[in-house]
């Protein structure tokens, strides 16, 4: 009998941390452009005192282009003069957004405002526009004979009117953007989008990562010496190369998400010798918010948030805790038949050098539906959605998922039955419908 092949070893590919904190800025695509800014000032500069040359060796004047002068300065002082009023249309837009936003979903969604790349591409060219023309002005020669002349703003203001047509048509496209934005069903999409992006970075991790690793040695308990804070993500990479010139495997003990104080334990090192704690620290993201970077349960935390606030007394819209509820069934659908408990991080000789905990089945269906069922129990358009749900997921779910959809399934009829005493409006608010009430 032949031996069994050895496990398939999966790349790994761990997210960029950089990158998602540079996406989470505003500040970088703005200086990004102002630089570019200059340099293309720069550029169209040379390339007047180009022209002016050119001209001068073919016809010997340059009356032609001094004419053109003053329509292009012209030009270019009044964009420059329109476009810091035009900055101040596109930010009044973005606060009045973020502020509709936080009060009509949840503070939690603001992220989506600021790390769309359409809002930063508009502010940003807008931003550069003025600068540009800025620049250029201080660039104009004050001389009235033609034969002093050696520059002629002709490529500035050309590259001017570019950059307007540019800004206006970002301009278009960010406030049909952000109207889209502020309608909730495209909020509840966006999320969605990037909780499914997290769960596939996690299918390329190991194939055996629902399995907890098995290990009799003792470890060192490793206590966190950054500042306080939610932990954000990890530098699975830093980590990595950090365990493995210990020789040793580190499994993280706080989840994505957890909230973190010095002296909260961080990291178990087992075998090996034990690595510098404050080189621990380094790779750990402390901020003040979750973010979707690496952390899946956010993504449901998100979706929950804003099908409770909808299902409030001052809001009283069931319509919309159905349509997360849609969402929520379509990650659990993903998620039913998926290993999940922990990530393991391994390095280029395919050894385990991390261990990262993630959320079990039981708590993600904890966190998908306790506070909707809670919430929603009075409102039979939820609790019949909820009931499909459990329901769907009940019939593809392997045999280890279900007690906890069961258990699920047995608190919604008690919700239902503490909320409804009259039986058969009970029965019709616990029959499984996906629209929830037609």
């Amino acid at each position: 009998m032949s031996e069994p092949a050895p496990p398939r070893r999966l790349r790994h590919r761990p997210l960029s941390p950089l990158r998602e904190h540079l996406r989470e800025s505003f500040w970088f695509a703005p200086l990004l452009t102002c630089l570019g800014a200059v340099a293309l000032a720069t550029a169209t500069s040379l390339l007047d005192e180009a022209l002016v040359s050119e001209t001068i060796a073919q016809s010997g004047s340059v009356e032609e282009l001094v004419s053109f002068t003053g329509a292009a300065k012209s030009v270019v002082s009044t964009i420059s003069s329109a476009m810091l009023t035009f900055i101040g249309v596109v930010f009044s837009i973005s606060l009045v957004s973020l502020q509709m936003a936080a009060s009509q979903f949840s503070p939690r969604v603001l992220r989506l405002y600021v790390r769309s790349r359409l809002t930063k591409a508009t502010f940003s060219v807008c931003l550069a526009t003025f600068l540009f023309t800025l620049l250029v002005q201080l660039g104009y020669q004050d001389v009235t004979d033609p034969a002093k002349v050696t520059s002629v703003p002709a490529a500035s203001a050309f590259v001017a009117i570019l950059l307007v047509l540019l800004s206006l048509g970002l301009f278009v496209l960010y406030v049909q953007a952000t109207l889209r934005l502020l309608r909730v069903p495209h909020v509840i999409d966006r999320v969605t989008g990037e909780s499914l992006a997290v769960l596939t970075h996690y299918r390329w991790t190991d194939p055996e990562m629902g399995t907890p690793a098995a290990s009799t040695e003792q470890g060192v308990t490793l206590l966190h010496e950054g500042r306080s804070g939610v932990l954000r993500d990890i530098d699975i990479a830093r980590l990595v190369r950090l365990a493995r010139r210990h020789d040793t495997v580190l499994h993280l003990v706080p989840r994505i998400g957890d909230f973190l104080t010095p002296g909260t334990p961080a990291v178990l090192a087992i075998g090996g010798t034990t690595p510098n704690p404050r080189r621990i620290a380094s790779a750990l993201n402390i901020g003040v918010d979750r973010t979707m970077h690496q952390d899946l349960s956010f993504g449901f935390r998100q979706l929950v948030d804003i099908a409770i606030r909808a299902l409030s007394p001052a809001v009283n819209d069931p319509t919309t805790a159905v349509q997360a509820l849609d969402r929520i069934h379509q990650l659990l659908g993903m998620l039913v038949g998926f290993p999940i408990g922990e990530l393991r991080h391994r390095d280029s000789a395919g050894a385990v050098r991390l261990v990262q905990p993630v959320s079990d089945w039981a708590r993600v269906i904890d966190l998908a539906c306790t506070e909707i069922r809670i919430c929603g129990a009075g409102h039979p358009q939820v609790t019949r959605r909820m009931a499909a749900m459990l329901d769907d997921l009940l019939r593809i779910a392997p045999a280890e998922r279900s007690p906890s959809l069961l258990v699920q399934r047995e608190l919604l009829e008690r919700a239902v039955a503490a909320e409804v005493p009259d039986r058969q409006n009970r029965a019709f608010a616990l029959a499984p419908d996906r629209q929830g009430i037609g």
